[in-house]
Order: structure tokens, then C-alpha cells, then sequence
């Protein structure tokens, strides 16, 4: 398959991986054409700071041409919307491209016989899932780390603020350490590749509630760096410690700004935007709070969302409901963001 993307903003690897997860899932169901006769093209653009982040796709097949749109706050929010579209749409083609070449029979007492289907994935053209390797969830730990830590930040506020945890008792260091461990054992079963997002951070709840049920019962974890000592600073007549002394190699270089780092405009919409969640999912339950995370901020799918909690289809759908409805009735009055969360956590 020939992929092209365009990218109008700075390309980061997170985005680059999350592109190449929807690549190999569109190969995956495009196995029946020849690789050379499939396009792919996908322009991923920054409108403003205030209107987000959108993504155009175009596929075209020797049977056809497929097209698909989205927008979100951040790039990863748009992507993963446009490539699910994509998805969706591709498999209504070949469904439809099915139905062409398929002739009911009719019996002698008219009625027509049913014909049997087989599922595409049972099919000799289907590719078997690859399970994820060391290699695989190391590449995406290094992609996507701040990603997991801001998780983790999020789900350990959360807690400490309804009550669950107690302050300072699980750090975010420890929480993340542990899951990696975890994730990289020698004896643990790895799941698919394109399962690994969700499977890192159902590791991560899990290892919040492992350590958090240690220190009920008494078992404490010390780490092997930590120093027991206490400097003590107060009151020296030390020079140093009195003014500051400005680096004298300091040059022009060390102080360019990063295109690559957020505007104050941008952090601060973010910044509101996380206040707003942190104080409508203050008083609401846990599966409330988790579906509605998971859904809305973090972009999973409601099937990703089942694999990541113990929750059903049905739950994750009820419990992003009862967020929404908490969302609109606590914010009251015309504002962009609750209008925003409002229209990226429709579960359909």
C-alpha cells in the first residue's frame, strides 16, 4: 500500500506511531487487492489553539475511493476518530462488494434459501494477529510515557479527592515503574499488537489497586536509591546559597524558544479544559469517572474501553451517559470546552 502523509504541524513520534498503528490495521483488511494499486493519503493539520486539530484522509481502491474527516483538541484526539471512520467505512465497501457477487437460489416452494457466510478474519486472505514483542512495548513506552504519566497523575487526583486513597500514599514514579515491570516479565502473557495501548493501561489501573491494597495491609515498598538523610541548609553563611550567580556560558542558543512546546494560549485552554473534567467528575462514581477518561479525553473506543476495566459495552455507554448528563447540568451557560467535551463523548 502507498502511504503518504502531510503534516502541517511539528511532527512528534507519538503521532507517527499512532498513524502507523491505523496503517497496519488498514493493511490488515486491504489483503484481498495488490499493495500497488492502494493509496493512502492523510493530512494532518493545526487550525488554531482554540478550534483544535483536524485530519483528512482519502483511500483509494482499484473498486473504489473512501474519504474521511475529523477534528479534536490535540492531534491524537482527531486521528484516532478519522481512522475509525475509515474503518467503518471500508468494511461497508467490501460488504457491499460481497452482496454483488452473490446469487440467491430459489427453492421449489419459493421461498430463498439462506447462504452461508463466512467472517472475512476466517478467510485464507486474513492475516493472523502478531503478539506484541519486548521490542513493540518498549518503542511505544518511549513514544507515549508522558501520556501514561499524565493517566496515572489524572487517576491518582481523582482518588485522593473522593476519598480512596490517602495523599502521598502511591506515587506516580512507583505506579508507572511497577506496570513496566510488569509489562516486560519474562512470563507474562503479551497481548496482540494492535491491543497493546489498551492492555499498558489496564496495567497501570491495576497496579494503582495492587500497591494501594499493600498498604492496607502493612506491606510498605522502600526504594533502594532513596537517602534517609535531611539536608539541612537553614541558616548557612555559605556565598552561594545567597544570590543567585547567572551562568556565565549561558548563549544565544540556550535560551531559542521550542516550536515544538505549547503556546501560553494553549496551556492555558488546557488548563481549563482539565479543571472543567476535575470538577464535574468530582462527585461521580468510579465507573462514571473511568468511562468518561478513558472515552472522552483519552479517545478509546467503547470495545478498548472493556478490555482496559471490567466493565461491559453496555456499562461503558450507561456510565459516559451519566458523565454527560453531569457535564450539562453542572455547567450551565454557553461555554466552547463543555460544548467540546459534549461532542467528543457521543457513544452513538
Amino acid at each position: 500500500m502507498n502511504v503518504h502523509v502531510s503534516y502541517k504541524l511539528p511532527k512528534t513520534a507519538e503521532i507517527e506511531n499512532q498513524i502507523e498503528h491505523y496503517v497496519a490495521k488498514l493493511r490488515k483488511r486491504l489483503q484481498t487487492y495488490q499493495p500497488e494499486l492502494v493509496h493512502l493519503h492523510a493530512t494532518v493539520d493545526e487550525n488554531s489553539p482554540r478550534t483544535g486539530f483536524s485530519i483528512s484522509i482519502n483511500l483509494r481502491l482499484p473498486s473504489g475511493q473512501i474519504a474521511a474527516q475529523a477534528n479534536g483538541p490535540n492531534p491524537e484526539a482527531a486521528i484516532k476518530p478519522g481512522f475509525e471512520d475509515l474503518l467503518e467505512q471500508l468494511a461497508k465497501h467490501k460488504d457491499h462488494l460481497r452482496s454483488q457477487y452473490k446469487w440467491p437460489r430459489r427453492r421449489s416452494d419459493g421461498r430463498t434459501r439462506q447462504q452461508p457466510q463466512v467472517p472475512f478474519e476466517q478467510t485464507l486472505a486474513a492475516v493472523q494477529p502478531v503478539h506484541a514483542t519486548d521490542s513493540d512495548i518498549t518503542s511505544w513506552i518511549n513514544a507515549n510515557l508522558r501520556r501514561l504519566e499524565r493517566y496515572v497523575d489524572r487517576e491518582l487526583r481523582f482518588r485522593i479527592n473522593s476519598g480512596e486513597l490517602a495523599s502521598g500514599s502511591i506515587t506516580r514514579e512507583e505506579v508507572v515503574d511497577e506496570a513496566v515491570a510488569t509489562a516486560l516479565a519474562r512470563g507474562s502473557d503479551k497481548p496482540e499488537r494492535l491491543k497493546l495501548e489498551p492492555w499498558l493501561f489496564r496495567l497501570a489501573r491495576h497496579t494503582i489497586d495492587s500497591i494501594d491494597g499493600q498498604n492496607h495491609d502493612g506491606v510498605e515498598t522502600v526504594s533502594l536509591d532513596a537517602s534517609m538523610r535531611q539536608p539541612n541548609v537553614h541558616g548557612t553563611d555559605d556565598s552561594k546559597l545567597q544570590y543567585n550567580q547567572p551562568d556565565e556560558t549561558m548563549t544565544r542558543e540556550s535560551i531559542t524558544g521550542d516550536p515544538r512546546m505549547a503556546t501560553p494560549e494553549e496551556i492555558a485552554a488546557s488548563d481549563e479544559m482539565i479543571t472543567m473534567v476535575e470538577l464535574v467528575l468530582l462527585g461521580a462514581t468510579r465507573q462514571e469517572r473511568d468511562a468518561f477518561i478513558l472515552f472522552a479525553v483519552e479517545g478509546f473506543t467503547v470495545e478498548e474501553i472493556t478490555a482496559i476495566s471490567d466493565m461491559t459495552a453496555d456499562e461503558v455507554r450507561e456510565a459516559v451517559k451519566r458523565a454527560r448528563e453531569r457535564l450539562r447540568t453542572m455547567i450551565a451557560g454557553p461555554n466552547q470546552f463543555r460544548d467540546l467535551l459534549l461532542r467528543h463523548s457521543k457513544t452513538a
